[in-house]
């Protein structure tokens, strides 16, 4: 508890420093917003409580909204207004979310912002049952309906009349990458989606990871370790937490957790698992995401991700141009580059020099975010 209390203090320390408590300057009342909105079941009001863990540009309007997907989930968002918004206007706009764990007042938030630095109207989103988004049952990650709340999250801005709904595109920055790809096959209103330090959620978690993905053998322990929380949970109508990507040791004992991290790395902790801590523990702690707090996903969440693949309908995006960024030390390099040679349509993928996975969640010398808005600017038109 204290360790959590001084993280606490530290990012709201840090979120002073930059200007984010009450940074989004309300030049554009949120209430003259909601009545150009034409969405049913959405609000937009002004962001009170500012809790945003990265650099806020004060001269970029920021707004709290609401808006509900087709399974009722109420997704909770961040719309971010170009420099000098006027809403007689109509923008380019995109949507953001990610990385998977994460929340709108971290990477996407920052994308979001860039975003609108550059001219476009922008959405960051917690997708359902995370964040300031709705579910009971909290935490459960799922490939369809988190593939939804991009669909839910382009009603939103489609129907605001200072965007132009033929000019609307997608961001996915790492797992929830594979939910923009999937949202832009098959919805013909994404004109454009990119990609950032991708991961492809249902091949990590139900074939492991690249050079260590399961035998047959392993494949039915970890569904028989599934099926045990499934059973309790029904048994209990408890949730039980757990890791969403599960590892077998050479015993064939199936590696779990119920916290993302522990309060202090081990020595020996790999490279990988330094960085995620350094930043979800770190530099970018936010009490709501997952991946910042000790607790993590439903332990059921897997099952969608067994039962449903992201990335099997590559083929739907047809002439949707795709661009993919990576870097040349990101660990999950591989998923874009899978990706990319899969698609069959106009693409690109930029691999940046020196970055690693986590590094394309915030560090400003990394993130090409020239060329992402150039990419958008070019291509919704």
């Amino acid at each position: 508890m204290k360790k959590k209390m001084m993280i606490m203090a530290a990012m709201m320390a840090g979120t002073m420093a930059f200007g984010g408590l009450g940074a989004a300057h309300a030049a554009t009342p949120a209430e003259r917003l909601a009545q150009v909105s034409q969405m049913k079941l959405s609000s937009i009001g002004e962001l009170a409580d500012d809790t945003r863990v990265f650099a806020v540009d004060k001269s970029i309007e920021a707004k709290s909204v609401r808006f509900q997907n087709r399974f009722g989930f109420e997704v909770a968002g961040h719309l971010y207004l170009p420099r000098d918004f006027d809403a007689s206007k109509r923008y380019k706009a995109v949507v953001v979310a990610g990385p998977f764990g994460a929340v709108k007042e971290q990477a996407s938030g920052l994308y979001a912002q860039e975003m609108a630095k550059a001219g476009f109207v922008a959405v960051a989103f917690d997708p359902s049952t995370t964040g300031e988004s709705s579910g009971i049952c909290r935490n459960m990650g799922s490939p369809e309906i988190f593939t939804e709340d991009y669909h839910a999250a382009v009603d939103f801005v489609t129907n605001l009349q200072f965007v132009n709904p033929e000019q609307v595109g997608a961001i996915g920055i790492c797992g929830l990458s594979g939910m923009a790809v999937t949202a832009a096959g098959s919805d013909s209103r994404i004109k454009a989606v990119a990609t950032s330090a991708m991961y492809d959620m249902s091949e990590s978690i139900s074939d492991h990871y690249n050079g260590a993905y399961y035998t047959p053998e392993q494949r039915e322990l970890v569904k028989r370790h599934l099926a045990k929380i499934r059973d309790e949970e029904a048994k209990t109508g408890k949730a039980i937490r757990g890791a969403h990507e599960l590892e077998v040791d050479g015993s064939g004992v199936v590696q779990t957790f119920d916290v993302m991290f522990p309060d202090r790395l081990p020595g020996d902790a790999n490279p990988v698992i330094r960085d995620f801590f350094g930043y979800y523990v770190g530099r970018a702690y936010h009490p709501r995401a997952i991946n910042s707090n000790t607790s993590a996903w439903d332990a059921a969440t897997p099952y969608g991700f067994f039962d449903f693949r992201l990335m099997d309908n590559l083929d739907e995006l047809g002439g949707t141009p795709v661009l993919l960024i990576t870097g040349d030390k990101a660990h999950s390099k591989y998923f874009s580059d899978n990706v990319y040679a899969k698609i069959k349509g106009e693409k690109e993928e930029i691999v940046v020099p020196g970055a690693t996975h986590v590094d394309l969640y915030d560090q400003m010398d990394k993130i090409p975010f020239d060329r992402l808005a150039a990419f958008f600017d070019k291509n919704l038109k």
